[in-house]
């Protein structure tokens, strides 16, 4: 079973004087709890308890869980007022005066606490939405040092490439515009100081970017073709636009599903991430946190957390707020068949090449 403590030793290296904090989110009223939300509550607890062993030994504070209420949607705007311990606390106050966030939380924190990092000097935090205990014997036990040298050599293909060109298991391609873009790494590290990103998944292993959006003037997007996505054996086809879902394709309830999500709110149409996940111990369940971090995945919506910049504003309310992967790992039931990245001066790099990757 996965040794917790060495993995948050590993991972964070905490140091005297920090301030670490547990964040979970709680059911309301339109979102009911279920086995595997308490479940998480619980994790958090446990693992809070193995911090707080290594903080007697390093000198460090670990304050107790700070709960608030679920946003009911990933990566949208946190509400304002939570409870720390039996106290209630301004959820943003109590999150700046930590070093250390780690978010167990059913529906991902991950933007806002990207954007507290990028505002926030000493501020560093781990999103892991939707994590479970079994994950422990699974992404969470990979070897870090492995997974951080396949993020680095993916990164540094992408670094100044211009495309990236994905051919899926059905036929279908779509062309990711990587220009004015820098790629990033979730490599599993994230020690105070740490330059670059100040935040990571856990489980982490991917390296991932935004494509181009188009915000300069006179200088559309790159990113077109079609993407395909199966949901409940349904095949839809996603035609792409300059990096926007233009038309839903397909007969059946889950087409209706996307296309009227879409037309509700046009931000959510943005294409707002292209990543390949290279965790080994990955396991494809249906859970995304875990299943991004087997293979490729792209997502749409909200993109200013990762480097772009399509934020909460661009959106009809903050209730609308979405960044949602598709993953097309090993197990899924559409894979990748081919991805190349393609430089500027020609050269081309082939990523994952029949199915399989090459790094």
């Amino acid at each position: 079973m996965l040794d917790v403590k060495k993995l948050l030793i590993d991972v964070f290296d905490p140091q005297p004087g920090e301030v670490v904090t547990f964040a979970v989110d709680l059911p309301r009223d339109d979102v009911p709890d279920h086995e595997g939300w308490s479940a998480r509550r619980a994790m958090a607890e446990r693992w809070r308890g193995v911090m707080a062993e290594i903080a007697s030994e390093r000198n460090f504070e670990v304050r107790p869980i700070l709960t608030f209420v679920a946003s009911g949607a990933n990566n949208a705007d946190l509400p304002a007022e939570g409870r720390l311990g039996d106290d209630d606390v301004g959820l943003m106050d109590a999150l700046k005066a930590s070093t250390l966030v780690i978010a167990m939380t059913e529906f991902s924190a991950t933007a806002p606490l990207a954007n507290l990092a990028e505002a926030e000097d000493d501020f560093r935090a781990a999103s892991m939405p939707g994590v479970q205990e079994r994950m422990e014997g699974t992404a969470l036990a990979a070897d870090y040092s492995k997974v951080a040298a396949r993020c680095k050599a993916i990164f540094d293909i992408m670094d100044g490439a211009v495309l990236c060109d994905v051919l899926f298991s059905t036929g279908h391609r779509c062309w990711f515009d990587l220009r004015h873009r820098m790629p990033e790494m979730d490599d599993g590290f994230l020690p105070r100081g740490k330059e670059g990103d100040r935040i990571i998944n856990l489980p982490s292993g991917e390296t991932y970017v935004v494509p181009y959006e188009g915000e300069f003037e006179a200088v559309p997007s790159w990113t077109a073709g079609t993407i395909p996505v199966m949901e409940e054996e349904e095949l839809v086809l996603f035609h792409v636009v300059a990096n926007t879902v233009v038309v839903v394709e397909g007969e059946g309830p889950v087409a209706e599903r996307f296309a009227a999500f879409f037309d509700a709110d046009a931000a959510r149409a943005n294409i707002a991430e292209v990543a390949f996940g290279v965790n080994d111990r990955a396991e494809v369940t249906g859970e995304v946190l875990e299943d991004e971090k087997a293979g490729f995945h792209w997502a749409f919506g909200r993109s200013d957390h990762l480097g772009g910049v399509v934020g909460v504003e661009d959106f009809e309310s903050p209730e609308s707020v979405v960044h949602q992967d598709i993953v097309y790992a090993e197990g899924n039931p559409v894979q990748v068949e081919r991805a190349v990245i393609i430089h500027a001066d020609g050269r081309q790099v082939a990523v994952i090449d029949k199915g399989e990757y090459k790094f």
